[in-house]
């Protein structure tokens, strides 16, 4: 039996940063942190994806978009894929990803969220190992 007085695993993520913000004792990465680490946010559902590399393969002078099994045409499933493409400041690339099952619940902006915060979740451990990085140097010191 669990002792813990936890009333459920779900809470609300400000509540949540703000806890640990009071409880810290030592440097931690914040949600201040990771969002000052992003440059630039880019969304695009797989579809405009497979588009876009059509175009692209089409300007090389190849006319016929081919896959494996011969030419294939874009499914309209890939419009349910949103990508989120997170540039940090020092250059590297984070993302994330939204499906959504059925298409009548399709939402292009739930999607941007979804995968926004997917490609932030990449982030932390990111700065995680960073800020792990430099305690371990500061300490050797």
């Amino acid at each position: 039996m669990n002792n813990l007085n936890i009333q459920s695993p779900r809470t609300d993520d400000a509540a949540l940063e703000a806890e640990i913000a009071e409880k810290a004792r030592a440097p931690r990465v914040a949600l201040a942190d990771v969002e000052a680490s992003i440059l630039s946010e880019h969304y695009f559902t797989a579809l405009q994806g497979a588009r876009m590399a059509a175009l692209d393969y089409m300007a090389a002078g190849n006319w016929e978009v081919v896959g494996p099994d011969g030419p294939q045409p874009h499914r309209p499933e890939l419009g349910l894929l949103t990508f989120c493409v997170l540039v940090l400041k020092n250059g590297f690339t984070v993302t994330g990803v939204s499906a959504c099952a059925s298409p009548e619940n399709f939402d292009a902006e739930i999607g941007c969220k979804v995968a926004r915060t997917n490609a932030v979740n990449n982030i932390w451990p990111l700065l995680g190992f960073r800020l792990r990085d430099e305690l371990q140097r500061s300490a050797a010191v």
